[in-house]
């Protein structure tokens, strides 16, 4: 879009014979021109565009949304606040679980298995 407003200012320079811009070669004032095409090209071939517009129609759809729960009477932020501090109190509420015993270290080492028995006759 800048691209375009320079071009088009320069153009209105050149047509109205305005000094400096007067003894410019037609090529300078095409030039702005050339490049908002290059550009377009670039941003289309990439998806910036296609990305832009998939965003623009997510805010919209998250708006109306919002102000159709409201026209209905459900307050959506109030519910998820109500949530989050009913969580925050059950969390601090509940004891931290004890902490494990310590393991005892034995210096002796243990017992032998008893020895088994042949269960056949």
């Amino acid at each position: 879009m800048g691209f375009l407003i320079v071009g088009v200012l320069l153009l209105v320079l050149y047509l109205a014979d305005i000094s400096p811009v007067t003894n410019w070669h037609w090529g300078w004032i095409a030039l702005p021109f050339a490049l908002a095409a290059v550009w377009w090209a670039i941003v289309d071939a990439t998806g910036m565009t296609q990305r832009r517009a998939v965003r623009k129609m997510d805010a919209r759809k998250a708006a109306r949304r919002q102000r159709d729960m409201e026209a209905l009477g459900l307050n959506v932020h109030r519910e998820k606040r109500v949530r989050v501090m009913r969580d925050a109190s059950r969390r601090a509420n509940t004891p931290p679980p004890p902490p494990p015993p310590p393991k005892e270290k034995s210096a002796s080492p243990p017992p032998p298995d008893p020895p088994r028995r042949d269960p056949r006759p």
